[in-house]
């Protein structure tokens, strides 16, 4: 019987370019996280920082993104999940 380590090889994995594109933040976004172009990717990791140094998470329930008089103009709504933040994002860069 081969050992399963041995004849496993490790690759680094390659990250999808479509993930990796800088795309340009919405007049709206860029309100959040500056106007510079971005990858989506880094358009979330400064949404969470922004969300995080204002103290925007629902305390009952960490899940739920509590919007500001900002974000409100990004989300559309007053309270969003975590789950719904990207797509959201998704709408604002282009």
């Amino acid at each position: 019987m081969e050992n399963t380590q041995e004849t496993t090889k490790k690759t680094s994995r390659k990250p999808n370019e479509a993930f990796m594109k800088a795309l340009t933040p919405s007049a709206e976004l860029a309100a959040v996280i500056g106007n510079n172009p971005v990858a989506r990717t880094e358009a979330v990791k400064q949404i969470w920082d922004y969300i995080k140094s204002n103290n925007l998470q629902n305390p009952k329930n960490k899940r739920n993104i509590l919007a500001d008089a900002k974000l409100s103009k990004v989300f559309g709504k007053d309270e969003v999940t975590m789950f719904e933040l990207t797509g959201l994002l998704g709408k604002h860069l282009n």
